[in-house]
């Protein structure tokens, strides 16, 4: 497996959330103009934090024409403090723990920038990242659809009723997989606009560099994920 360059962001930043300062990575589309706003996606990390791979898939998002954050939710603290911290909000499936509010906070930094429109927003997140995205989509009015891989669904099974556009996708050889198709099945009777798709042979962060990569499995959720943006936040009315 080739690995690709490092892309280097166009501007870093910092901003506040529940008393401490974030990190955060913001990556443009070439030829981006402040009186041109283009559509944005908060890209919110797995259990690694703000890698080189977590860069690169923000990078790609600027590629496709969004501008995107990528938010390290680890800023300033040991990664198993902050994983103890956020798990466990995301294993009680809470609407309000900390994360969620950190990556409220980061979508609000996302939506001011200048060449961004905050009207057309989006969120996609990796595992940790996952759970949060769908945690966002049934809080945050802001976000027009999300793309979780791989996370887990909040409670009450009630919340899913209020999601905006979800495009997911995750491994068949996974815990998460059952968090999949619950997700499907809340959506679908809730009638949320929903691509919620199991890819059966592969395994977890399967969309991430590392020894579970699947290029396959990862290209068609990354089309998917596309598409389904180009519909809900690019053209998309806003709200849900």
């Amino acid at each position: 497996m080739t690995t690709p360059p490092v892309p280097k962001p166009d501007q870093s930043l910092s901003f506040q959330s529940g008393g401490r300062a974030l990190h955060a990575e913001v990556f443009r589309p070439a030829g981006s103009h402040p009186e041109r706003p283009v559509p944005g996606v908060l890209v919110i990390h797995e259990a690694f934090g703000l890698t080189d791979d977590i860069r690169a898939i923000a990078a790609r998002f600027a590629g496709a024409g969004y501008a995107a954050l990528a938010v390290d939710l680890f800023s300033g603290r040991p990664a198993a403090v902050c994983m103890t911290r956020l798990l466990g909000g995301i294993f009680l499936n809470s609407l309000e723990h900390q994360g969620v509010q950190d990556t409220r906070a980061a979508l609000g930094v996302l939506g001011d920038l200048p060449g961004v429109d905050g009207a057309r927003l989006g969120a996609v997140g990796f595992c940790l990242g996952g759970s949060l995205a769908v945690a966002m989509a049934c809080t945050d009015d802001r976000l027009r659809a999300v793309a979780p891989y791989y996370g887990f669904n909040p409670r009450p099974a009630g919340a899913l009723a209020r999601a905006c556009p979800v495009v997911g996708s995750f491994p068949g050889r996974d815990i998460t997989r059952q968090q999949g198709e619950r997700l499907r099945g809340a959506l679908e009777q809730a009638q949320v606009p929903h691509d919620v798709k199991i890819y059966p042979d592969a395994r977890h962060s399967f969309a991430n560099r590392g020894p579970n990569f699947d290029a396959v499995a990862s290209e068609d959720a990354w089309t998917r994920v596309l598409e389904f943006f180009a519909q809900h936040v690019t053209h998309g009315p806003a709200g849900h």
